[in-house]
């Protein structure tokens, strides 16, 4: 599904210059549950970002079903990136002046999908992570897991065939949390390819394959 290749990543300013990838080698396999550990800084979230496309290598090669991407335009790679991915992140990300259903629908406002439809599947991916209740409520309204669900509800209303989640439970408490994974190893059951970074051992011993950095390297 996915594939890096020899993939390093530098960031320079007017004085200092950091790897913080250094020829990651990582193919992540249809279906596949695969959880991303190290202690921060470590690069975790710059390979989260360069699995997603959010970011270009300095060199390497990224593959994403079978397709080498390093040729595609902006715009090739954005559309690729909406039909392929959903973004789960710690900190939610949702408008507080949307209604959930509302925040929910926004990624089909890059697609040709009519209005009406765009509700239909915002209510439905709603459904599916319990908050079928709670469709027009606004996220102040609602309890940190709750927003957590709405951002995952928003993350898969597009059906994608991958999600990414960084530290998609970092701000809730161990229960919401656990209602959180429950969530995502049953979205991996259904067949999406789940790609997660998380400082928490019991969590990531819940995916199918543990996948460590350290220094920017991947380690045993």
């Amino acid at each position: 599904m996915i594939r890096l290749s020899k993939v390093s990543k530098t960031y320079q300013t007017d004085k200092v210059e950091t790897l913080a990838l250094k020829d990651i080698d990582l193919h992540v396999a249809p279906s596949e549950f695969v959880c991303i550990m190290g202690p921060s800084g470590c690069g975790k979230s710059t390979l989260l970002n360069l699995i997603g496309l959010l970011d270009r290598p300095g060199s390497g090669a990224i593959e994403v079903a079978g397709a080498p991407v390093a040729s595609y335009k902006d715009k090739q790679v954005a559309k690729l990136r909406n039909l392929t991915f959903g973004f789960i992140f710690q900190n939610f990300h949702l408008i507080n002046d949307l209604r959930v259903v509302d925040n929910v629908e926004l990624p089909l406002l890059y697609r040709n999908v009519s209005a009406k439809e765009r509700q239909r599947l915002a209510r439905a991916a709603l459904e599916k992570v319990g908050l079928g209740a709670r469709m027009d409520h606004y996220p102040n309204q609602l309890s940190g897991g709750q927003q957590q669900r709405v951002a995952i509800a928003r993350a898969i209303v597009g059906q994608p065939r991958v999600l990414l989640a960084d530290e998609p439970t970092g701000n809730l408490d161990s229960k919401m949390g656990l209602e959180v994974m429950d969530i995502l190893l049953k979205l991996n059951g259904e067949g999406t390819t789940i790609v997660m970074v998380t400082h928490n051992e019991q969590e990531a011993r819940m995916a199918g394959r543990i996948v460590r950095v350290f220094d920017g390297q991947l380690v045993a």
